[in-house]
Formats: C-alpha cells, sequence, structure tokens
C-alpha cells in the first residue's frame, strides 16, 4: 500500500511540473510580438529592391515605394495561408526616433502573422539612427517639416487602399513613441482617406485640444506609462477626457510603475510583463474595430 501511494504521489509531482512548464512557456510565448525576424529574409531587402519579394515564416515580405523617395517594409500572410478571395484589414506601422530599424520590422512581421497586411513606412529617409543625438535630429527634421511628414502617411495609407488583398475600409495606423505622435497626426488629416482605428503607444506630442481631435471619427487606443517623464499622466488624462468629450470611443490604458518607452525591447525601459499585456489589449482592440 505505503508503495501504490508513493507511486501514486510521484505520478501526481510529475504532471504538475508539466503543467507548471506549459503554464511558463505560454506566458513567456506572449513577448513574441518582438520575436526575431528570419535574419536572410532582412538580408535580402537590404538593397531596397523593390521588384524582389522574400518569403519567410509563412509571409510575403517585400520593400515597396509608396511615397517619393520614401521606401517602406510591406509584410503580409502568404496566400497559402489565407483564403484568396478575402481581403484583410491592414495597419499602416510608424516608427519610433530610431528609424525603420530591424526592431520595427519585426514587429511588422509579427502583426502579419497575426493575418494583417503591414506597412511600415520610412519617415527618415532610409537613415537610421544609433545614438540618441541621431534619433533627436532625426526627428527634429520631420517635426519641422509636418507637412512632408503627413504627406509621407497619407501616401501610405493610399498605397496600402490600393493593395488587392487589402480592404481598404479596414486601416488602422499604430506608431511608438515618436511614431505614436505621427499616427495621432495622421488621424487628424486622415479626411480624404479615413482610417478604422488609431493606435499610439506613449505618443508625443500629445494633442488634446478638443477641436483638433474632433477630426477624428474612429476609436482610439492610448498606451502609457505613469512614470513617463515626457508625457504626465495629468497630460494624458486631459487626451482622455477630450476624447469621451467628443464622444470618440476610446481606450486609454496607464502602466503603474513603467516609463517611457516601456514596450520596446531594445530599450533600458523594457517592461516584458507590461508589454506583453498591451499586446493582447493591442489585439483584442484591432479585432474589435478592424
Amino acid at each position: 500500500m505505503k508503495r501504490i501511494i508513493s507511486v501514486i504521489l510521484s505520478v501526481s509531482f510529475i504532471i504538475a511540473f508539466l503543467v507548471l512548464a506549459a503554464n511558463t512557456v505560454g506566458y513567456n510565448a506572449l513577448p513574441y510580438a518582438y520575436g526575431q525576424t528570419n535574419a536572410g529574409a532582412l538580408a535580402a531587402l537590404s538593397a531596397n529592391n523593390t521588384d524582389a519579394t522574400t518569403t519567410a515564416e509563412g509571409l510575403q515580405i517585400k520593400t515597396v515605394n509608396y511615397f517619393d523617395d520614401a521606401s517602406g517594409y510591406l509584410v503580409y500572410p502568404s496566400a497559402g495561408n489565407t483564403t484568396s478571395s478575402i481581403k484583410l484589414s491592414a495597419i499602416v506601422m510608424i516608427h519610433e526616433n530610431r528609424g525603420l530599424n530591424d526592431n520595427i520590422k519585426n514587429m511588422a512581421n509579427t502583426f502579419a502573422k497575426q493575418g494583417y497586411v503591414v506597412l511600415a513606412v520610412d519617415l527618415f529617409k532610409g537613415h537610421v539612427a544609433t545614438t540618441n543625438d541621431q534619433a533627436r535630429q532625426l526627428a527634429s527634421s520631420v517635426r519641422n517639416n509636418t507637412s512632408a511628414a503627413i504627406a509621407n502617411l497619407q501616401s501610405a495609407v493610399k498605397y496600402v487602399s490600393s493593395l488587392d488583398n487589402v480592404n481598404a475600409s479596414r486601416i488602422a495606423s499604430l506608431g511608438w513613441c515618436f511614431g505614436g505622435g505621427q499616427s495621432l497626426q495622421l488621424a487628424l488629416h486622415s479626411e480624404q482617406h479615413p482610417l478604422a482605428a488609431t493606435i499610439l503607444y506613449y505618443g508625443t506630442p500629445l494633442i488634446t485640444d478638443k477641436q483638433e481631435l474632433s477630426k477624428i471619427k474612429w476609436p482610439v487606443l492610448g498606451i502609457f506609462g505613469d512614470k513617463d517623464q515626457a508625457i504626465p499622466v495629468e497630460k494624458v488624462k486631459e487626451f482622455e477626457s477630450a476624447l469621451n468629450a467628443l464622444g470618440i470611443p476610446n481606450e486609454i490604458h496607464i502602466y503603474k510603475g513603467v516609463g517611457h518607452a516601456f514596450a520596446n525591447p531594445s530599450g533600458a525601459n523594457y517592461a516584458p510583463k507590461e508589454t506583453a499585456d498591451a499586446w493582447q489589449k493591442t489585439l483584442a482592440f484591432l479585432k474589435k474595430y478592424v
């Protein structure tokens, strides 16, 4: 009898261990949103060959010229992973102040694996910052010429709308930091091609003027941290209040204890747990509205 009880306890322990391991793997898989892209695919596109399409991890990847001298990173599910007659929702993705780097391309691939057509735009004309000074200079050059940046983003929406596999009425914009601010700017200048949703991760500058925000006719998702020195919580609350007063559907999430750029895995403020939660909220928002 003692031997039987011992065997039962041993088996129970093994089962419990396996369940715990499975749960751990599941949690760690959430930040896969920032998983590494096939290195060969990125290398094949490094020359900005707009005629080359690379297939990697079930995705079609291509560098496309969508505005003057701006080349974007276009990625979408391979035909074998979708029904050809179904048009997909799309995302115009806007980079941080470092430019269209591998981190942004990785994120574009991750969203494409969720079934979206993604165009990661380039507002820096091919330049990618490797230092803080370079990042500030590149971001300033765009902010000092807002009309060109807006024209760039509007062209991105127009380009995506023209794709055969895209539902032109289901296009969202999404950006982080500098790109989050540009995502909001695009929302304020989309009369010709209305969006289905706007997403900004700690976007700067954060517009709170009601007259300006009244131009938005679709839902807004905002992700922020309460330790962000660039965007005070009071400013976020003002932004949320303005959206509510205008009757604009919105979801504003302020994560406690995290600072600016907490969702960037390459940054010092990276917060994996909060990033994983924000990722799930982003997917849910897109599924609901886009």
